[in-house]
């Protein structure tokens, strides 16, 4: 071989292996493809799906790729319930159900799967699968199908029991399991699959002890005034064939079976808890102890001191309205000296028949805080306060004297904040229960020109709080308000009084301000009925009663809002909730389907016709919490895919 050819050919080597060695050195994800879009198929069963006269429990579903479940305890139902946990599991490509509970004769069994079988690598759901068989001679193939809402505020309930009963007593559904069950997915749907003809009461459940019947007050329940009557049609929906990715060749209708009712709603309420018995008590401070209680009541509780004169002068009751929370503000300074304090209280208690009876307990209550430690804050709060006024005389200059050498005074907290709406209320709040008030020394002026001018207001207690109060004045758009609270004007239970503040206020311009108006009609509403805005946390801001079908909305700040209707039945002023032992089902809530942009300036004035949309479709998507679970998005795993490849 010739010279030349030797170099030529070390040459073509030399750049091979160069090649070789930069296509190593370059790391990289493994380019592994698209990612596989194909759910797993099943191959066979056993028993065969739909089989008849079946005696197994155990049931094997085996598929053309290896699958695992997800969420199984979420999405997988079997109907008829099964008292004793089943057990579901994967091996390889197979899925083993084995049921525990013995099979009722002439039954069918449903296990819907939902969408928890997927395949093992990229997490294909199958879609809605379910296995049906029977241990009679015929399936039961009829469906019901329909949406939880929460009756309170519309969201879509996930994860509720909704079950059938032939039975139609009204004890079947606090005494016996569901007959046919479902569970409601991420959108609130439910399907209830192999249910024969006949007639049926449906009820939705939140199952909190897993026995499949309504047995706790804690329970979430629903459930329906009329009849459930399955039947079926023949129906037809389109389906698309294709030429290619992008081409149709043909639209085609397609034959089914329709099974109905598929669009019932269940309104969802937890009962009023009327279980009352002493949830808590509490003396976090020695000058103040506390009771809370588990359920409202008509009455008040009774406490006798027994190391201890309680008499009426010797403390201050702060209660809420329904008598649940009770708060003892010591007066005697004799009491709030003594570590513990025994003491009886008398109170109305559920027994176990569920009737309220007195009941009398003893209690010792020592306080969290004793005066030991609070004796110790007091030093600590003085030793801080001397290294204080050390470092300041250390940075004295000559000749200069320190005048600040006394501790700081302290002052009872008073709580308020501004406003700036003319239809707002100005609010005070302080600490602790209030033992004289000076409203000579409470100040509100308006701006006039460059002067203050003292202007009337009303100073007054707000209902069923001790330590609140609200001043109320005619608010003028554009004009600035002072509000100044003298130092004396306000004395603590226990000695301290306010120091002097000062605020001041600046109402905003009517042209700030937008007006919304709804004319409404339908929705059978009570005369109590009332419009509530929310915000974009579902959360109500403003309130006004419906009249004669009109509700009007005065100087709203400009936003975005949302609405919804509550109606009043009962005139009380609040949502209501259900109760099944008396039929009674919760108020009904209403939500206008769109958002409410308020603009400056604006007048806005919609018509609502509370009838003309489902209850499902009510809620703005932008306020639901509860959101539909997105389906995986395959393309865009398969483009960041791509990417990684360039």
């Amino acid at each position: 071989m010739a010279k030349k050819d030797i170099y030529n050919n070390s040459v073509n080597i030399f750049i091979l292996l160069a090649l070789f060695v930069v296509s190593c050195a370059r790391m990289g994800t493994p380019d592994g493809g698209a990612y596989d879009e194909t759910p797993p198929v099943v191959l066979r069963t056993n028993p065969a799906i739909g089989a008849l006269n079946n005696d197994k429990k155990r049931i094997v579903l085996e598929f053309d790729e290896y699958v695992k479940l997800q969420n199984a305890s979420e999405k997988i139902i079997i109907s008829p319930p099964q008292i004793e946990m089943p057990e579901v599991k994967t091996s390889g490509k197979r899925v083993i159900v084995e049921l525990m509970d013995t099979l009722k004769p002439n039954m069918t069994y449903s296990i819907d799967f939902g969408d928890a079988i997927v395949d093992n690598n990229e997490g294909n759901p199958m879609g809605q699968f379910a296995f049906t068989f029977s241990t009679g001679a015929h399936i039961d193939s009829m469906e019901v199908a329909g949406t939880v809402l929460d009756a309170s505020n519309l969201e879509p309930i996930k994860g509720m029991q909704v079950g059938l009963y032939s039975d139609l007593s009204d004890t079947a559904f606090i005494t016996k399991p569901f007959e046919r069950i479902s569970r409601t997915d991420s959108r609130g749907h439910f399907s209830i699959k192999g249910v024969a003809p006949g007639k049926y009461h449906i009820y939705g459940l939140i199952d909190s002890d897993q026995n499949y019947f309504f047995n706790q007050k804690s329970e979430m329940v629903a459930f329906m005034d009329s009849l459930v009557i399955p039947t079926s049609e023949m129906a037809f929906r389109q389906d698309t064939l294709w030429i290619d990715s992008l081409t149709i060749d043909t639209i085609i209708d397609v034959p089914y079976t329709k099974y109905l009712p598929d669009n019932l709603v269940l309104q969802a309420f937890k009962e009023e808890n009327n279980i009352q018995y002493l949830l808590k008590n509490e003396r976090l401070t020695p000058n103040k102890f506390s009771f809370y209680f588990a359920a409202k009541s008509d009455s008040m509780a009774h406490i006798k001191g027994l190391n201890f004169d309680l008499s009426s002068d010797a403390f201050i009751l702060e209660k809420s309205l329904h008598n649940d929370t009770l708060h003892y503000w010591l007066k005697d300074s004799a009491i709030i000296n003594m570590d513990t304090l025994e003491m009886a209280i008398t109170y109305l208690c559920t027994d176990t028949v569920g009737k309220l009876v007195p009941q009398t307990d003893t209690l010792y209550m020592a306080s969290k805080k004793t005066r030991a430690m609070i004796q110790k804050e007091k030093e600590r709060e003085m030793e801080a306060f001397q290294k204080e006024l050390k470092k300041k005389r250390r940075r004295l200059k000559e000749g200069e004297v320190l005048t600040d050498t006394l501790p700081p005074t302290k002052f009872l907290k008073i709580g308020c904040k501004g406003i700036r709406d003319v239809h707002a209320t100005l609010y005070l709040d302080f600490d602790e229960p209030l033992a004289r008030i000076d409203t000579q020394a409470i100040h509100l002026r308006l701006k006039v020109d460059t002067l203050w001018k003292d202007i009337p207001y009303v100073f007054e207690a707000v209902e069923g709080h001790t330590r609140k109060f609200r001043i109320r004045a005619e608010w003028r758009p554009e004009k600035e308000y002072q509000l100044e609270i003298d130092s004396t004007a306000f004395t603590g239970l226990y000695g301290l009084h306010t120091n002097k503040m000062t605020q001041t206020m600046k109402m905003r311009s009517l042209d700030d301000y937008g007006t919304l108006a709804f004319d409404i009609t339908g929705g059978n509403l009570a005369k109590g009925a009332y419009v509530e805005l929310l915000n974009n946390q579902d959360k109500p801001v403003r309130r006004e009663t419906i009249d004669r079908g009109h509700v009007e909305f005065f100087f709203l700040n400009p936003g975005k809002y949302y609405a919804r209707i509550v109606n009043d039945v009962n005139g009380n002023g609040k949502w209501d909730t259900g109760c099944y032992a008396d039929k009674l089902q919760p108020e009904q809530v209403f939500y206008y389907p769109q958002v409410l942009d308020i603009r400056a300036l604006w007048d806005m004035r919609q018509d609502w016709a509370v009838d003309n949309q489902n209850l499902t479709k009510q809620k703005p998507l932008d306020i639901t919490k509860q959101k539909p679970e997105k389906e995986k998005e395959k393309r865009s795993r398969n483009a960041e895919r791509e990417r990684n490849r360039r």
